[in-house]
């Protein structure tokens, strides 16, 4: 029979493998995963996700083992995830798993029968490796994370400082939401001391005061969607929603005065996770005071992000995920390869003095200029603006997919009246959504000028002289001038506060 496989953080990692599919199995105390990623890259697209609800860890907290009915579920889903895998030509397949295998006196029986019935060689990795491996997560995709991570599963909460791309002090407590929920249906007295208790142990707290909570797990992500939907915010994605340091504390006070009915009406919210809601959100609020958060910030990205994160060499780690997100979708739907990075330059001297928020935002705005093309002309702006706010991007806040959506709103002809611009306006202030119109006219402007062609944007350039918004041409290129380039330009100058001019020479 096979014995654990204690894997230490020195050791985590995958055969670095740029090209082909890698699959990922994540076998968590409450649920069984396959992911499968295309390459090894700064975000690799995402062709399949399925969980198996399997609740290994549901007997730890009453005998230490593993119970026999959790392990049949676990062992049936490993069985369909092996095959999948097989199918899909999965170049590299890893299979780890966290605390409740960790943990369990019986751990050995259950990887002994996953290599014999599924074929697959299980990793079980240490509470030091899974904290570290949810800090990278968090840090791929929110790489300016400041703060401490926590990452709750339902064996254990992993605690991470980061700070400047890194993981620093962190621990791993045994209070994940499945033992949570078994104090809690014990004596709900004894919940609070329960918690107080594991918290008092994180000698380092007081290094995590004024700074965000950045929270990665099923149950806290659900939490989320319950606030999103509690305070009817316009835009329901997940990953880098914030709420303010008191909303955990209140949602506590919710979670008691409604039903598993009402909590049923809430979108994407997993009906098995339900039970576990009150546990989660009573340690959420106590993690919040007990490190003096400034706020909590939801995360997408977790252990398995992290585990192809922790591959990557530091250049590629360097690279801006929402720029490269973007500039692969560009590529896949575009007509013209160069275009976006091209008309970021061509446009560039109308916007020096620029942030370099801003830039960025005006560069993945270029990137994505050219998404619409294959969509009727009448629902061009509709396709830009639902690629922009509900895309699966990372590193990017509500009100940054807002002014994305407003520059491709008015990058493929969208007008002023439309009622998407209300909405856009809940999510970002004015002054920057001016900016992005600014961005997407003159992204209108650069496409009508060239047809999409290299020549005539390295020909000519768009720049602000004094009170004027100035385009060059060069004279071999003059024939390009009509009257739809000079009305958008007009129009360009217009958003800006300026005149506009044309300079042939």
């Amino acid at each position: 029979m096979a014995s654990t496989v204690q894997i230490d953080e020195a050791d985590i990692g995958i055969e670095p493998a740029a090209a082909g599919l890698i699959g990922i199995i994540d076998i968590g105390s409450n649920s069984v995963r396959l992911v499968v990623y295309q390459g090894l890259t700064r975000i690799p697209a995402t062709l399949f996700n399925e969980k198996v609800m399997a609740g290994l860890g549901r007997g730890l907290a009453a005998n230490g083992r593993l119970g026999r009915g959790s392990m049949d579920a676990a062992v049936a889903a490993l069985t369909r995830f092996a095959a999948l895998a097989a199918a899909m030509g999965v170049t590299t397949l890893r299979t780890v798993a966290t605390a409740a295998v960790r943990e369990a006196s019986n751990a050995a029986e259950f990887i002994g029968r996953v290599e014999r019935e599924c074929g697959l060689r299980i990793e079980t990795i240490s509470g030091e490796a899974e904290a570290r491996g949810a800090a990278l997560g968090v840090i791929a995709g929110i790489p300016d994370a400041d703060g401490v991570v926590g990452d709750l599963g339902g064996g254990s909460l992993e605690l991470i400082r980061v700070a400047r791309g890194e993981a620093h002090e962190r621990i791993s407590l045994p209070i994940g939401s499945l033992r949570l929920d078994a104090v809690r249906k014990r004596d709900k007295r004894a919940l609070a001391p329960f918690i107080k208790k594991s918290l008092d142990t994180v000698g380092w707290a007081a290094a995590g005061r004024g700074l965000p909570f950045y929270m990665v797990g099923g149950s806290w992500r659900a939490l989320a969607q319950v606030h999103i939907h509690q305070t009817g915010h316009p835009l329901p994605i997940v990953h880098q929603y914030e709420m303010p340091r008191e909303a955990p504390a209140s949602l506590v006070r919710s979670l008691t005065q409604v039903d598993l009915a009402t909590l049923r009406q809430v979108p994407n919210i997993s009906t098995s996770r339900l039970p576990s809601l009150p546990g989660a959100a009573m340690l959420l609020a106590a993690t919040v005071k007990r490190l003096g958060s400034s706020s909590v910030i939801a995360s997408g990205f977790g252990l398995r992000e992290g585990l192809l994160y922790g591959e990557l060499s530091p250049p590629v780690r360097a690279l801006d995920p929402l720029v490269e997100a973007a500039r692969s979708e560009g590529e896949r739907q575009g007509r013209f390869p160069e275009h976006g990075d091209l008309l970021f330059s061509w446009m560039a001297g109308l916007f020096e003095g620029e942030t370099p928020a801003d830039r960025r935002l005006r560069l993945a705005a270029c990137l994505l200029s050219d998404i619409a093309w294959r969509a009727h002309p009448d629902f061009r702006p509709e396709r830009g603006v639902d690629t922009a706010l509900h895309g699966n991007w990372v590193a990017v806040t509500a009100a940054e997919r807002a002014a994305l959506a407003q520059a491709l709103h008015f990058c493929f002809g969208g007008g002023g009246n439309a009622p998407i611009l209300a909405l856009l306006a809940q999510l970002a202030p004015p002054q920057l959504l001016a900016r992005a119109r600014a961005w997407g006219l003159a992204l209108r402007l650069g496409q009508r000028l060239s047809g999409g062609t290299a020549a005539a944007l390295v020909a000519s350039r768009l720049v602000r002289d004094g009170n004027d918004a100035v385009l060059h041409l060069d004279p071999r290129h003059a024939a390009l001038l009509g009257d739809a380039v000079t009305r958008r330009l007009k129009l360009v100058a217009g958003a800006l506060g300026l005149e506009p001019r044309v300079v042939v020479a």
